[in-house]
């Protein structure tokens, strides 16, 4: 029959859904074309074990309540039939009659497709049909140790990345458009990877895809899941690697989706108090069933293998390690231990990560982790979460807090620019300055900055220079590579027009040089973790508010001295402590007229001095700019 396989669910299906075993549950239940006694159609399965009835309905039998029941096929709660003459591109939903007599119609949880919002029914699609043509990078992938690689994310939300003009529909990008438009632009920027937001179906756009009804299909907003698929064949055709926003923390209230799916609490937990985010408004999975675990493990799993996807960043993390997380005294109920840790989604992480990392060798699961919580990208055996990378929030906090005051109190906070060092050995960590940093009146990361309209762009090229030049791999959200000056907003496309005016320019030509700098020498990525790679030279000048450091790594000679002036005053005659009596070459300088700068020039090439200073016999001395960083390799 053409290759088309029969889809049926055996008891063995059933026994390993029930443990949270079965990884690959998404092909057996959902809407799968398959083929009985000769004859084509598609067998359908859902998972409703209180219902007291399930029928299936679409466009395929006009959408008739009575005409497709499912029968029950075990003890664990699985509803599924064959129907024949059904073809890809039919709509349906489940209709689940609960116990009380409700009539719920409810779109397919494994659902590969989804009818444009505002509808809500599932679409039959055959995910076998996509067509990949990226080995080469999947292959490589397998080889390297992430934690050794260079890892520069531009965060990206499609809908409002770019879109079409004078476009009666609201001008959306198709997946394919994206591709080919986003390829060109991070190959000019030397972005190493791209992270998606809101790509799991999800019906209100004002939630950015971070209340999701869909888990198993991208939103239809951009075109299928072909199209998808053609977006990170394309993306990684030309290496750069995907990530995906997963949101395992917590789900919608909408009547199509998960929230009392068979009219009882089956993906959540019944207990309010452990089953509902009250601040917001969400459901919280109930992460001590077996079945809603495999649901979540099948998922992140479907990415990986239906997808090709590079890496995961678990949204909420925090929300789901701690049971009082949101709430106040008398809305959640302490662990068997009187205390407030969710040991279920301990576990849940563990099982996760491990599945994950064992399965697929190159793939990230990154951690948006609030708190400090310990060990979250620590191995298991060590009580560790097992993630590869974990958001840095607090450095994004100091980072953004110092970066704000005006300069003459910023002495008074030099810790905050520092502190980040003195616990970046504790974890492996992701620099994030995300969305979340620019919108809800935080203002864009150029509106933080203080000054007159030119110094805020002078300002934020050096605070880019501090974050490339810290360990930590990098993240910036779209828009922040050029200095955006609105707050982001989900329903207009980032302003590129700024592209026309020399500061906005000279923004994007310094972060496209940062990276260059960032991908070209190994001491900046290799190693990220610990002292081997990072030496303060200036850590306490807190009078003039000057930085100074080191970057270096085990595998190359080559070494970076950053330098760095957050005041509006020149610093004359500027004086650093350096390791050896050598020449030291300028890569970079902040205040260069091609970025935006006064042209205020240092020399190329300053010879090291024997006059000691910060410790150290040697150092160079030259005019430091007002608002600039220097970079200098030696």
């Amino acid at each position: 029959m053409g290759g088309l396989e029969t889809v049926f669910i055996s008891e063995t299906d059933q026994y390993l859904f029930a443990q949270g075993t079965h990884y690959d549950i998404y092909k057996k239940l959902g809407a799968h074309l398959s083929v009985e006694d000769g004859k084509r159609g598609v067998y359908f399965a859902v998972w409703a074990p209180n219902a007291a009835k399930v029928n299936v309905i679409g466009s395929f039998n006009d959408w008739n309540e009575e005409m497709h029941e499912l029968k029950k096929i075990g003890p664990g709660g699985i509803y599924a039939r064959f129907i024949p003459d059904v073809k890809a591109g039919e709509m349906y939903k489940f209709l689940i009659t609960a116990s009380d007599g409700r009539k719920l119609y409810k779109a397919d949880p494994f659902a590969n497709y989804a009818e444009m919002r505002p509808g809500t029914a599932s679409i039959i699609t055959d995910l076998s049909d996509m067509h990949w043509s990226d080995e080469e990078w999947m292959n490589a992938r397998r080889r390297k140790d992430i934690n050794m690689e260079p890892v520069a994310v531009y965060e990206c939300h499609i809908g409002s990345w770019m879109r079409h003009p004078f476009r009666e529909d609201e001008g959306f990008y198709n997946y394919r458009e994206f591709a080919d438009a986003l390829v060109k632009y991070l190959k000019k920027m030397r972005f190493t990877h791209v992270e998606l937001m809101g790509i799991a179906e999800h019906p209100f756009d004002g939630s950015w895809g971070y209340q999701v009804t869909g888990y198993y299909a991208p939103t239809s907003r951009y075109g299928t899941p072909q199209d998808f698929m053609y977006l990170v064949n394309t993306l990684h055709q030309h290496n750069i690697g995907v990530i995906l926003d997963w949101v395992p923390a917590h789900f919608p209230k909408d009547a199509h989706g998960l929230a009392e799916f068979d009219g009882t609490a089956v993906f959540e937990h019944p207990d309010p108090r452990i089953g509902e985010h009250p601040d917001w408004g969400t459901k919280i999975f109930n992460y001590g069933k077996t079945e809603v675990v495999n649901f979540l493990i099948a998922n992140a799993l479907f990415w990986i293998k239906e997808f090709h996807i590079d890496g995961l960043r678990v949204d909420a993390v925090a929300s789901m390690l701690y049971l009082d997380y949101g709430k106040k005294d008398g809305q959640w109920v302490a662990n068997k231990y009187g205390d407030n840790k969710n040991l279920e989604a301990i576990e849940f992480f563990k099982h996760m990560n491990s599945v994950i990392r064992g399965t697929f060798p190159g793939v990230m699961t990154i951690a948006e982790e609030s708190t400090a919580w310990p060990k979250v990208t620590g191995a298991i055996e060590e009580g560790g979460l097992f993630f590869t990378f974990k958001w840095n929030m607090g450095w994004m906090h100091d980072f953004c807090e110092y970066m704000k005051l005006d300069p003459f109190f910023r002495k008074g906070n030099h810790y905050a620019m520092t502190f980040a060092m003195s616990y970046n050995d504790s974890e492996n960590y992701i620099l994030p300055l995300s969305h979340d940093e620019v919108v809800h009146l935080k203002c864009s990361m150029l509106g933080k900055m203080p000054g007159y309209h030119k110094d805020k762009y002078a300002n934020l090229r050096t605070g880019y220079t501090y974050m490339f030049g810290h360990e930590g791999k990098k993240l910036l959200f779209m828009g922040q590579e050029f200095g955006q000056e609105r707050e982001w907003s989900e329903e207009r496309e980032i302003d590129w027009f700024l592209l026309q005016e020399d500061l906005n320019k000279g923004m994007q030509n310094y972060v496209k040089d940062l990276l260059k700098i960032y991908r070209k020498y190994s001491c900046m990525y290799e190693v990220d973790n610990s002292w081997e790679g990072f030496e303060w030279v200036k850590a306490d000048d807190t009078e003039e508010s000057t930085y100074a450091f080191i970057r270096k790594c085990p595998s190359s000679k080559r070494k970076l001295l950053f330098v760095m002036n957050m005041t509006p005053m020149e610093r004359k005659g500027y004086r650093v402590g350096v390791p050896k009596k050598k020449k030291y070459k300028l890569i970079l300088n902040s205040d260069d007229v091609g970025y935006g700068g006064e042209g205020r020039e240092i020399p190329e090439v300053i010879q090291a001095e024997k006059t000691p200073c910060d410790y150290r016999d040697y150092s160079i001395t030259f005019d430091l700019p007002p608002w600039s960083s220097a970079v200098f390799s030696f």
